[in-house]
């Protein structure tokens, strides 16, 4: 196909609505932006936008839903940038986070691939239902421009059965599709790539583990540049302690309840998904910063918090380490990955056993993309700053060339 001209991406939340225009080369942000309604007042959301030719733009919006976002989010673009988005956007990406085993790759949207990501809703309804709207509103008003969607689960199309099946009847799985699906796969693809760069080494001879540690937590093992296992599964609450999430619990605790306690579906789903994790142990709040400070400040329940989030982590990168049959490379990545070190020093605290340490130095002082192990550490660790959107311009300018 032709050259695809200028890219734009898409990275819709519940809570956020990330966006970026690339060139044709995917290389270089010619703006990048979010508007952002963390409070939940969509009619005081704050939107952002910076890019290095155009004058920085920080201001209080009303978007009444994320069809109205996305209109926002390109009246700023175009404004910005001086373009007639439609016509000047050859290519829009959109981030999906669940596709289900369906794609093991990005796709062009068609009515097939729409339906796919509507009925995969239900498995990710905090995600799936705001990028279909913004799918929806961006094929309306740039007619013009090819809509791609990059799956978060493609990633994770090579985990083999041993890794995706889960200990149940079977026929659940060939039934009802029960299976491990894995979700961050854009993150952890890029991070994995980036740390092969940094090390100057052939991504294909390392031995991964990636920690994506933010809102939402997950770990992953990459063998030979692939994933081979991860701790997110058939919904995005599996696995690590998050934010608000419980991550992997046992699932008799949820029975127990039911018949014992009364609690309904719903209010186990609330519970588990938006009053759990940081925020459900702490009491503070489920931002890791502010746990920190509490736990600092000698609040019991906010250091409970923050060392459970810690042995949880540990021990998933142990686990996962060792289903590859070494480590040699841990990174962290994402807002919590990225912005503490005290999280990374109590994760690591406890991989001594396994010949990894940590410069403390380094850990403290340490910038995006940086190596913060000691020299005689038997793993590198690299703290990457993941580039999402990035990634996703690569995987668009892939699918249409």
């Amino acid at each position: 196909m032709a050259d695809p001209g200028n890219i734009l991406i898409f990275n819709a939340g519940s809570s956020s609505l990330k966006f970026s225009v690339f060139d044709a080369t995917a290389k270089t942000p010619l703006a990048t932006g979010q508007i952002d309604w963390a409070g939940g007042d969509r009619r005081q959301a704050c939107l952002s936008l910076q890019g290095p030719a155009i004058t920085a733009v920080r201001a209080q919006v009303a978007v009444a839903d994320d069809q109205a976002a996305t209109d926002c989010a390109l009246a700023a673009l175009g404004q910005a940038l001086g373009l007639e988005m439609d016509g000047a956007i050859a290519a829009v990406g959109h981030r999906v986070v669940h596709g289900g085993a369906a794609f093991g790759d990005a796709a062009v949207i068609d009515r097939a691939v729409e339906a796919v990501i509507a009925d995969h809703g239900v498995l990710a309804p905090l995600h799936n239902p705001p990028a279909l709207a913004v799918i929806r509103r961006c094929a309306a008003v740039l007619p013009r421009a090819c809509p791609v969607a990059v799956f978060d689960t493609a990633f994770f199309a090579s985990l083999p059965p041993r890794a995706y099946l889960c200990p149940v009847p079977y026929q659940w799985h060939t039934d009802w599709h029960i299976r491990r699906f894995g979700f961050h796969g854009i993150s952890h693809k890029y991070c994995a790539c980036r740390a092969a760069e940094l090390l100057g080494r052939d991504l294909t001879a390392l031995r991964i583990v990636s920690c994506h540690l933010g809102g939402g937590c997950s770990a992953a093992a990459i063998h030979g540049g692939v994933a081979v296992g991860t701790t997110m599964g058939f919904t995005p609450m599996e696995g690590l302690m998050m934010g608000t999430r419980s991550g992997s619990i046992d699932p008799g605790i949820l029975l127990h309840l039911q018949r014992h306690h009364g609690l309904s579906v719903a209010a186990l789903d609330t519970a588990l998904n938006h009053h759990s994790g940081l925020l459900g142990v702490s009491g503070i709040s489920p931002d890791l910063a502010q746990v920190e400070v509490a736990a600092g400040q000698g609040n019991g329940r906010a250091q409970l918090a923050l060392d459970m989030f810690a042995d949880r982590v540990r021990a998933a990168i142990a686990g996962l380490a060792v289903g590859m049959g070494g480590l040699e490379v841990l990174l962290f990545t994402d807002r919590v990955g990225e912005g503490s070190a005290g999280v990374r020093a109590a994760v690591c605290r406890g991989l001594d056993c396994m010949g990894v340490r940590l410069d403390e130095k380094r850990n403290v002082n340490c910038v995006a993309d940086m190596d913060i192990a000691a020299a005689e550490s038997a793993a590198r660790v690299l703290v990457i700053h993941t580039q999402e959107e990035l990634m996703m311009a690569r995987e668009v300018v892939r699918v249409m060339t």
